[in-house]
């Protein structure tokens, strides 16, 4: 397994060193027309609209909205503002750093909100040939190797984790062998609900090693923490359509309602927080033709196999990296708030249940 992760670097060295630059990507003739090769980019803007709409007469009712909540070199949160019936309404930071929309609703009418929130963001891109120094704060890594209720770090996570990187030496090393062993040994599930629920566990046992993004690079992210590498999910949602003719990995109208998806990440010595998404690799496979490719050797998936390994477009708005959040007026815990999250009395509402739960989002680029 290492030897052949080691092989996704190299491709993408080449893709990297033979492509031309156009509109601020890297271009060649792959595939059917379809290319995958992020490079550095300039920052666009984006607004999202959320509009909620819950059933009249059910009593008092709560909703939770998540909001973008990252500033960092790919990604820059701009504002949120937000109008409706609310009885009242507050932007809410938890103390992983997530910030959420949170509403009350006490009169008798139709609960009814709407959150626009400002962003801007640009391809994300890591040069594997050099290296910096660069430092994060002790406690986000200790947070980035804990166990959560959805990633256990023992039983079959820990045995899983020391199977894939045995002989490993390094963390990238590590990396590159559970990168490698979610592409050639998951898929993704085309009937999971949603993201998938995440569990670790289930992925590994019952599902089969199938799933959507939560469960597969929720997956990811378990296994490394079990190696000892600090490593996190990235929770957010699609706004614009693939620059790399590839429909799978992008936004194709304004409506982005069902566009959530979660990314990864690891920290990694002298390149900082790194870009991941295998579970891409896997919907590419399964998803992109009619037909399931299952070789990630295809031509079609073998660039798209390099480039995730470290890199992400800039078509996504991250939401948060949180795990296992209280929400204030609700019981329980949420393993991940990628969602809008909603109670009418003290029932929660199925977020994936578009009858129950009636909500729009939409993206425009400024």
């Amino acid at each position: 397994m290492i030897a052949s992760s080691r092989r996704h670097i190299l491709k993408l060295a080449l893709l990297a060193g033979a492509t031309p630059m156009l509109g601020g990507f890297a271009r060649r003739a792959f595939a059917g027309d379809r290319t995958y090769a992020p490079a550095a980019s300039d920052w666009r803007q984006f607004q999202t609209r959320t509009v909620i709409d819950l059933p009249q007469g059910q009593g008092p009712a709560q909703v939770w909205l998540p909001v973008p909540s990252l500033t960092t070199d790919y990604q820059r949160s701009l504002d949120d503002n937000w109008t409706g019936n609310a009885t009242a309404a507050r932007l809410v930071t938890d103390p992983s750093g997530a910030k959420f929309l949170h509403a009350t609703f006490e009169g008798g009418g139709a609960p009814h909100l709407e959150l626009v929130s400002r962003f801007e963001t640009r391809n994300r891109t890591i040069d594997w040939s050099s290296s910096s120094d660069v430092s994060e704060d002790p406690e986000v890594l200790r947070a980035a190797l804990k166990a959560s209720t959805q990633k256990p770090l023992d039983g079959i996570v820990a045995q899983t984790a020391q199977k894939i990187t045995a002989g490993a030496t390094t963390d990238v090393d590590k990396v590159r062998a559970i990168y490698a062993w979610i592409v050639s040994n998951c898929y993704r599930n085309m009937d999971t609900p949603g993201c998938g629920p995440g569990n670790n566990v289930a992925t590994l046992t019952t599902a089969g090693l199938g799933g959507k993004c939560a469960d597969l690079n929720g997956l990811f992210v378990g296994l490394a923490r079990a190696s000892g590498v600090p490593a996190r999910d990235v929770f957010g949602v699609r706004v614009a359509p693939s620059a790399f003719g590839y429909k799978q990995l992008g936004a194709n109208s304004d409506k982005i309602t069902g566009a959530q998806h979660c990314r990864a990440e690891v920290w990694l010595s002298g390149h900082g927080w790194v870009a991941m998404d295998p579970a891409d690799v896997l919907k590419v496979m399964r998803a992109e033709t009619e037909t399931w490719i299952k070789d990630p050797k295809d031509p079609l998936v073998a660039q798209v196999d390099a480039a995730l390994f470290g890199n992400w477009e800039g078509n996504w708005v991250a939401y948060n990296t949180a795990e296992d959040l209280r929400l204030p007026g609700r019981d329980g815990i949420l393993p991940f708030m990628m969602y809008p999250q909603a109670t009418i009395g003290d029932k929660v509402v199925d977020e994936l249940d578009a009858k129950s739960f009636v909500y729009e989002i939409t993206a425009v680029e400024a």
